[in-house]
Formats: structure tokens, sequence, C-alpha cells
């Protein structure tokens, strides 16, 4: 039984590269994760920040955050692919809760904006029962207060 988790990967990329470059080597990384079985959910392209500290004598970085659903066995192979990516500076991988994505959905939701490098999707919908349900709500305890204050 191979049971799907959601990871998520922050990987930092040497910003000394062409915006090509830097393109290139977040597609070979996405197409391996795909190629691998998993599949990518989420492409946060931040962009060029300076590092805290300096890393392999490199000051700046290009920091690039993967949200993806793949079996567990996927995953020694994928860390030892970031490794041996000379253009990854540094990465790191999690496992995502449900709780988490739950909590960032609605956040990027009541935000009203998902951006343009970024594609957020969700399992479950919300239905329009529930948000017709949730925009009454307000309007029948305006309504009780104003006839409790007469």
């Amino acid at each position: 039984m191979s049971l799907r988790r959601v990871y998520e990967t922050t990987v930092i990329i040497n910003a000394a590269l062409e915006d090509a470059d830097i393109d290139a080597v977040i597609s070979k990384i996405t197409s391996y994760i795909e190629s691998h079985g998993g599949t990518i959910t989420q492409i946060n392209k931040w962009g060029r920040r300076r590092l805290a500290y300096p890393i392999n004598k490199k000051y700046n970085g290009y920091y690039v955050h993967l949200v993806f659903d793949s079996v567990p066995s996927v995953l020694p192979v994928l860390e030892r692919f970031l490794v041996l990516e000379d253009t990854v500076l540094r990465h790191l991988t999690l496992v995502l809760p449900e709780r988490l994505r739950k909590l960032r959905l609605e956040k990027a939701l009541a935000e009203g904006k998902t951006g343009d490098n970024t594609s957020i999707t969700s399992d479950e919908p919300e239905k329009k029962e529930d948000k017709a349900e949730k925009a009454e709500k307000p309007e029948k305890e305006v309504a009780t207060a104003e006839q409790a204050a007469e």
C-alpha cells in the first residue's frame, strides 16, 4: 500500500544565473518530481533575495517554494537529485499537514488574490450553499441587534 502525502519544498537557486536559466532549473526540478509519480500542486517564485549568511561564497539566492503530492519513497531520490544539482544552494522538504493547507487556502481566498506565479488548488471546493449561509448570518445578527435596540 503506497500512501500519497503532500510535501512542500523550498529551494534556493544561485541568483547569479540568468532568468532563463533559473526557469530551466525550476522546470527541471518539477519535471523530475512528475517523472517519479508526483504531481505539482503549487509553485511560488519568491524571487531574488539576500541570504542571511554566505552559502558557497554566494550572497544572493533565488527562492522557489513547491507544493506537491507523492509517495514517500520518492523523497530520497529527489533529495539526492537536489544535492547533486550545482545550481541549487540549499533545499528543505517537509510534510505539509492538512490543517496548514486549509489555513493557507482560506488566507489566500480571504485576501482575494493568488498571485501571478502562484496556482492554488483545493481538494474540496466550497459549496455555494455554504457561501450563501455565511452571507446571511451577519444580516440576521444585524437585524436582531436593531430589534433589541428598539
